[in-house]
């Protein structure tokens, strides 16, 4: 279901799966510009090239897009599928997993490209980017269950899925996506590490570009903390699919 949801979304298009490739090249492209040209935006000192702040900004740009593409898809997925509700018995609840099976194939894609980019500008590759899936798998988990939860809300209050779109936008300004966390305000700096999204996105550039290893202790609590999100969330859809026919 995942390959087929990959492969549909860029059927009929001319440069098909190429698109994937694409997309988060030319939004680099736009958001390096921007920040990089116009506001100034660095991480490091004023020596800092346009490419090192490019390949830290698409580390937490991969980051927001796969907790983005996940949650944006979630309220949608029972009432685009109401086929599988009311005539089949069919196993609802790995509709969001197929949906984050097709985020982590972008976000895949993403990676090869962040790497290959980083080896060619700088000549080499930190060992500790085998570290990346175990940065990633506490988010896969957090974000899975945020899904289940609001792919059963969205189909009691069709709201959620525009208030999600409102919620996801202000979490990339509110995320060290186009900054660092230590140029904001220290009266900001808890909301912003307040954010789930802050941790991961400092974690993945400690492995990918610092080559530092990852924190295990924060990793660990915040696997915890996703495990607990997402055993709620299952619960949670299991408990409320019963009335998903009678509204749909």
């Amino acid at each position: 279901m995942t390959k087929r949801d990959v492969v549909g979304r860029y059927k009929g298009s001319v440069l098909g799966l190429a698109w994937s490739f694409f997309n988060p090249l030319f939004m680099l492209a736009i958001y390096t510009f921007v920040f990089s040209e116009i506001f100034k935006s660095r991480w490091g000192g004023g020596d800092e090239s346009k490419t090192q702040f490019a390949v830290v900004l698409f580390v937490g740009m991969i980051v927001l897009g796969l907790f983005g593409e996940v949650l944006n898809r979630a309220p949608g997925l029972i009432v685009t599928n109401d086929n599988y509700v009311k005539k089949v018995v069919f196993p609802l609840e790995i509709l969001p997993v197929v949906s984050m099976g097709t985020a982590l194939f972008h976000s895949l894609i993403s990676l090869g490209v962040l790497l290959a980019a980083f080896g060619l500008f700088n000549g080499y590759m930190p060992w500790t980017a085998v570290f990346i899936p175990l940065v990633f798998l506490p988010l896969v988990i957090f974000t899975l269950g945020l899904s289940w939860m609001l792919a059963s809300l969205g189909v009691f209050l069709r709201d959620v899925g525009q208030t999600i779109g409102i919620i996801t936008n202000l979490m990339m300004f509110l995320s060290p996506v186009f900054y660092p966390v230590n140029a904001v305000p220290e009266w900001f700096r808890p909301f912003i590490m307040a954010n789930p999204l802050t941790y991961i996105i400092e974690q993945a550039r400690e492995v990918l570009i610092w080559g530092h290893p990852p924190g295990w202790l924060g990793l660990g609590v915040y696997t915890l903390v996703a495990a607990s999100v997402a055993w709620a969330g299952y619960a949670w859809f299991q408990k409320t699919r019963k009335g998903f026919a009678d509204v749909l």
